[in-house]
C-alpha cells in the first residue's frame, strides 16, 4: 500500500522534494499549497521508495500497511484529492515537463563576495528558524537571533498542543540549525527593552524581522471584561507553560467551558479541558496547568461557530484527530440539513460533513464531551452575582442562499438561547503588533512589505526585512513558514549582492556588544 500523509503534517513540502515522482501535491508551486490543509499522496503514482519520510520533520508519513490505530481514515483522505467523484478527473494532473527535480533540490546560491556578512533576526519562532537555515547555507553569513523568552522556537513550543507530540517534533528540526557555529541565540534580549532596533541596525547588515502574530483578534461582546472570559491563546500560553501566562484566571469548576471560534486552536483548547489528564501527564504539559486540570469540573465544551459546518475554519486533519481521540463528539443533526449540495463542495469539505454527520448519528454520550454547535453567534456574556461570567447569550443563525440555491452567507434568526458557562474563551483568530520605528499596517495587522522588504509607503526601509505572520497575517502551517522566509531570504541576499546593504559602523558594533 502507498505511503500515506496523517494529520501531523506541517506542510514545509520537505516531502515535496524528496519524492523521485513528484506524487505529493500540492506543491509550492501550485496555488492550492498556500490554502491547502495538508499534503497528499497519489496513491496511484507512488512507488513505496520512503524519500518522503525521512524527509518529514514532524513524522507524518506512514507506510499505508503500519499506518496506527486512528489514523486509517487518511488513506481515504489522500486518495479523495486525486479523483473527482463526478468526472473522474485528477486534481493535480502531473505535467511531464513540469516534473520537479530528484532531491537534493539544488545547490546554495553562490554569493558573488566572500567578505563575512552579519544578519539579525528577532524572534525564534518557525519563520526565524527557517530564515536562518537558507541564510547559513551560505559559508559567509553569520546569524544572531534576539529572543525575549527564556526559551527559542516560538509558537513551535508554546503554539502547539502538548499531546501534538508528532508536530512538536518540529523542535527537534530547529535544534538542527540551532547547532550551527554562525548562529548564535540570545535569550531574555528583548527588542526596545535591552536593545533598540537602531543597534541592531548598527551591528548587522541586514535585520528580519520575525515577531510573529502574539495577540488575538478583539471580539467585542457586552460583558467581555469580565472576569472568566478570556482568550485561547492565553489559555493556550497557560497550559504550555508560556511566562506571560502563568498567572492567568482560568475557571474549572464550572461544568461547562464554551470557546467561541472553531479553527484548529479551539478544538485544541477543547479537547485538552476534557482529555483524561493521566494522559497529558508524560507530554510537555504544564505542570501547574495539569495540576490544576487533574482537579477541573468541566464535563463539557461547546465550540461554537457563527457559520455552518461547511464553513469551519477547522482542517479535516484536526477533525480526525479529534473524532478518533476517543474524545465523544457531538454534532446536532439538524446543523447538517442545510447544507450546499455535493456537487458545490471539494473532497476535504465532504470528507468534513461525513464525519461529522458520523458524529450526529451517534447516540448523545454520557461524561465529558466536545459539543460542535454552528450558525451560532455570541451576543453577550452573561454576568453572575459575583461579577463573574456565569453565561454565554447565543443567537441562532440560518444560512442565506442565492437564486441558485448557493449558500452565500448567514443571516439572524432571531432566536437566542443562554449556555451556563464559567469559562469563556475566545478563538477567533491571531493578530500581528506594531512595531516601534517600522511602518505598519493597522487594517491588516501586519508589517507592509514587497517580497520580503519592508515598505514606508512605495520606499524599501534599508537593511530591514520581515517574515512569518507579521509579514503574511496568521495563516498556514509551521512549515509555511519555509516558503515564506525563503522569499525573505532571496530578497535580502539580492540586496547584499547589489550593495544595496552597507556595512555596520564598527563603533557602534562594539557599543552593543560592550552593552
Amino acid at each position: 500500500m502507498p505511503h500515506v500523509v496523517t494529520q501531523a503534517c506541517c506542510g514545509d513540502a520537505s516531502c515535496v522534494y524528496a519524492c523521485p515522482v513528484n506524487c505529493i501535491h500540492p506543491t509550492p508551486e501550485e496555488p492550492d499549497f498556500g490554502i491547502a490543509e495538508m499534503l497528499y499522496i497519489d496513491p496511484a503514482t507512488c512507488v513505496d521508495c520512503g524519500a518522503c519520510v525521512s524527509a518529514c520533520p514532524v513524522g507524518a508519513i506512514v507506510p499505508g500497511h503500519r499506518l496506527p490505530v486512528g489514523q486509517e481514515r487518511f488513506v481515504e483522505v489522500n486518495a479523495a484529492q486525486y479523483r473527482d467523484p463526478f468526472d473522474g478527473a485528477a486534481r493535480f494532473p502531473v505535467d511531464p515537463s513540469r516534473r520537479l527535480p530528484l532531491a537534493p533540490i539544488d545547490r546554495p546560491r553562490e554569493l558573488a563576495f566572500d567578505r563575512p556578512v552579519s544578519i539579525g533576526i528577532v524572534g525564534s519562532g518557525p519563520s526565524a528558524m527557517y530564515a536562518a537555515d537558507e541564510l547559513l547555507r551560505r559559508p559567509q553569513i553569520s546569524v544572531t537571533m534576539y529572543e525575549r523568552l527564556d526559551r527559542p522556537f516560538g509558537l513551535a513550543r508554546f503554539g502547539v498542543a502538548p499531546d501534538h507530540l508528532h508536530t512538536r517534533k518540529v523542535m527537534e528540526l530547529f535544534d538542527d540549525i540551532a547547532r550551527n557555529p554562525r548562529l548564535e541565540i540570545l535569550l531574555n534580549t528583548e527588542v526596545g527593552r535591552d536593545v533598540t532596533l537602531e543597534d541592531l541596525r548598527s551591528r548587522h547588515q541586514g535585520i528580519v524581522w520575525a515577531g510573529g502574530a502574539p495577540t488575538d483578534k478583539p471580539l467585542s461582546l457586552p460583558g467581555i471584561d469580565l472576569a472568566g472570559v478570556s482568550s485561547a491563546t492565553s489559555f493556550v500560553g497557560w497550559y504550555n507553560g508560556h511566562p506571560d501566562h502563568a498567572g492567568l484566571d482560568v475557571d474549572l469548576t464550572t461544568g461547562r467551558a464554551v470557546v467561541v471560534g472553531n479553527g484548529n486552536v479551539a478544538l485544541d483548547v477543547a479537547r485538552i479541558l476534557v482529555s483524561d489528564p493521566d494522559s497529558l501527564a508524560a507530554t510537555s504539559i504544564s505542570r501547574p496547568a495539569l495540576a490544576r486540570l487533574r482537579e477541573s469540573s468541566v464535563r463539557e465544551v461547546v465550540v461554537m461557530g457563527r457559520r455552518g459546518p461547511a464553513h469551519a475554519a477547522f482542517t479535516l486533519p484536526e477533525l480526525i484527530g479529534l473524532v478518533d481521540s476517543g474524545i465523544p463528539v457531538v454534532v446536532d443533526a439538524a446543523d447538517l440539513e442545510s447544507v450546499p449540495a455535493p456537487a458545490e463542495l471539494d473532497a476535504t469539505v465532504r470528507a468534513k460533513l461525513d464525519l461529522l454527520a458520523e458524529c450526529a448519528a451517534r447516540p448523545e454520550p454520557e461524561g465529558r464531551r466536545i459539543r460542535l454547535a454552528f450558525f451560532s453567534s455570541p451576543l453577550e456574556v452573561v454576568p453572575g452575582d459575583d461579577g463573574r461570567a456565569r453565561g454565554l447569550l447565543v443567537g441562532r443563525n440560518r444560512p442565506v442562499v442565492d437564486d441558485a440555491g448557493v449558500a452565500v452567507g448567514i443571516e439572524p434568526t432571531g432566536q437566542t438561547t443562554t449556555l451556563d458557562a464559567g469559562l469563556i474563551l475566545t478563538s477567533v483568530g491571531y493578530r500581528g503588533v506594531e512595531v516601534p520605528g517600522l511602518p505598519f499596517d493597522a487594517a491588516r495587522g501586519v508589517i507592509p512589505h514587497h517580497e520580503g522588504r519592508v515598505l514606508d509607503g512605495a520606499d524599501p526601509v534599508p537593511g530591514v526585512y520581515v517574515t512569518g505572520w507579521i509579514k503574511r497575517g496568521p495563516s498556514g502551517f509551521i512549515g509555511t513558514n519555509k516558503t515564506d522566509s525563503a522569499e525573505t531570504v532571496s530578497s535580502l541576499l539580492d540586496d547584499l549582492e547589489s550593495g544595496a546593504l552597507a556595512a555596520p559602523e564598527p563603533r557602534r558594533r562594539r557599543l552593543l556588544s560592550r552593552r
